[in-house]
């Protein structure tokens, strides 16, 4: 089953945000859009560079009123110390949630048992707690926030504007499609 259209169920966990510890609910998410990014582990290696793409595009992030999550089945304490160490997850002025029960990670269907690691997960979801898109894949491929970007602002596009929809490779300004009769077979 698709969690695409779904309440985020209820969930408690502790993160490493802005040099303290803070606790981060499904009530952290409403009011304002969310951008949770699953990865399978702090200290690795790829994961610092997607840390760092997002950093770099928080601010853009935040002028969209969206948060940004990062997820790793590790605790809080690792969160800190990552932070602390690593130039580039140091950059991160964004939430860093511990996942040490797995919680998140199964209830996004995200979990590696046989690891205890998380796959690459990527989530939108709107103001009220319901996922507007995924894309989850091989921990081997690191992903591009701006991809995350584009995804985020079309949802926010087709919530505002619910008689269009943005075709593929939209951009916030280019032209939407309005879905009618007249358009079948004629794209």
């Amino acid at each position: 089953m698709s969690l695409i259209n779904t309440q985020v169920q209820p969930f408690k966990v502790n993160a490493f945000h802005n040099g303290k510890f803070i606790e981060v609910t499904e009530q952290s998410l409403k009011g304002k859009w969310s951008v949770i990014i699953f990865m399978p582990a702090a200290f690795t290696f790829n994961c610092p560079t997607e840390v760092e793409d997002a950093a770099e595009h928080y601010a853009e992030f935040q002028k969209a009123n969206a948060e940004v999550y990062i997820v790793t089945t590790d605790t809080h304490f690792s969160h800190k110390v990552w932070h602390e160490t690593s130039p580039a997850v140091g950059k991160a002025k964004f939430p860093l949630v511990g996942d040490p029960t797995h919680k998140l990670t199964h209830a996004f269907d995200v979990h590696i048992a046989e690891e205890g690691l998380a796959l690459r997960g990527t989530f939108v979801i709107n103001p009220e707690g319901v996922i507007k898109t995924m894309e989850v894949h091989d921990n081997a491929i690191a992903r591009d926030v701006t991809e995350t970007l584009r995804k985020l602002k079309a949802a926010q596009y087709v919530a505002s504007h619910p008689d269009q929809v943005c075709p593929a490779k939209w951009k916030e300004g280019e032209k939407t499609l309005a879905p009618s009769l007249e358009l079948v077979g004629k794209i």
